[in-house]
């Protein structure tokens, strides 16, 4: 096996427990499917994938180890990250009723329509706001790769593991708006506004406590 196919497939050995496992990512396409609708879901399912390039970028670059060692900078990611998830917990805790039963997985028609622009917007946050996306990647790019694997081979694994990420929440996205699954949640829907609320608290909270390192 050639040596850059044989580092692909390592990685997204890795990353593939990684984008299924419980997380911000998850619980943030979740509510936009539940919430406002198919678009809005694939075009956050965008934004989280842009991320994931970002992160990419950077450790690509050598930023990553300079965020993963110092403290300050570390710490900046991290808060900026919990007030973006309490913000939007709170957000989720004051919403109304919303209207599930609406055709082909579209969003509240009573409701105004959230832009392309605010759901893309709302998955890269969530992702690029982690700073435990700093350690993930770093820890995955030295280990895995070679460092005499060409930069270019790097941002290319990089896109594949961003399209399969984009591919993973599409899905989730597709399956979440279907019509049983709309009409099955629709009589809940201000409980799962408070539970995906609670969620978002929670991973807030517990982002919070975690230290660089």
């Amino acid at each position: 096996m050639h040596p850059y196919l044989f580092e692909l497939a390592s990685l997204m050995a890795i990353f593939f427990f990684a984008i299924v496992s419980p997380g911000a990512d998850l619980a943030m396409v979740m509510r936009q499917s539940l919430v406002h609708g198919r678009r809005s879901a694939i075009v956050t399912s965008f934004g989280v994938g842009t991320a994931l390039m970002f992160h990419v970028t950077y450790t690509i670059l050598g930023l990553g180890l300079v965020i993963s060692q110092s403290i300050y900078l570390f710490n900046i990611v991290k808060w900026c990250g919990v007030a973006y998830l309490l913000y939007i917990g709170v957000k989720a805790l004051k919403a109304g009723r919303t209207d599930m039963t609406v055709e082909h997985g579209g969003a509240d028609p009573t409701k105004k329509r959230q832009t392309v622009l605010k759901a893309f917007g709302l998955g890269f946050a969530a992702n690029a706001l982690n700073p435990k996306a700093v350690f993930f990647f770093l820890s995955i790019f030295s280990t895995v790769v070679s460092a005499h694997t060409p930069i270019a081979v790097k941002f290319g694994y990089g896109l594949v593991m961003a399209s399969s990420l984009i591919l993973w929440f599409v899905g989730v996205s597709l399956f979440m708006t279907t019509p049983k699954m709309r009409a099955a949640f629709s009589r809940a829907s201000q409980w799962i506004d408070r539970a995906s609320g609670l969620v978002f608290i929670a991973l807030g909270l517990k982002l919070a406590t975690e230290k660089a390192g």
